[in-house]
């Protein structure tokens, strides 16, 4: 199980995260959904990709399609804005433009397509 805490907000953000493993996932899937409920479910596959410290997700998500999201990994004492330079220049590198990004997550892109 992966647990994120980012901003709900336009532009690159920060994130951190949790990951707890578990040898018995479809319980605590259960024990989860009893205790906080299912607001929807997110079915994709994704194609992770390293470039530097730039981890790049391809995912194709079912019901909305093909994404790409780029993670820069920040090193010990990096800062935020180094991060984002790194992201700026691998996407102009990819040829990524600012109308380019989708700013909702994929759960409330779903939610947004009555899916």
């Amino acid at each position: 199980m992966i647990y994120y805490e980012r901003p709900d907000q336009a532009g690159p953000k920060t994130s951190h995260y949790r990951i707890s493993q578990t040898a018995e996932p479809r319980k605590l899937q259960e024990t989860l959904a009893a205790a906080l409920g299912v607001r929807g479910i997110v079915r994709k596959e994704r194609t992770l990709i390293l470039v530097g410290q730039t981890r790049v997700h391809l995912d194709r998500v079912e019901g909305l399609g093909e994404y790409l999201e780029l993670e820069v990994v920040l090193k010990p004492g990096q800062s935020q804005a180094e991060g984002q330079a790194i992201a700026e220049d691998l996407m102009a590198k990819l040829g990524i433009v600012a109308a380019d990004l989708v700013e909702p997550a994929y759960i409330d892109l779903l939610s947004q397509a009555g899916k």
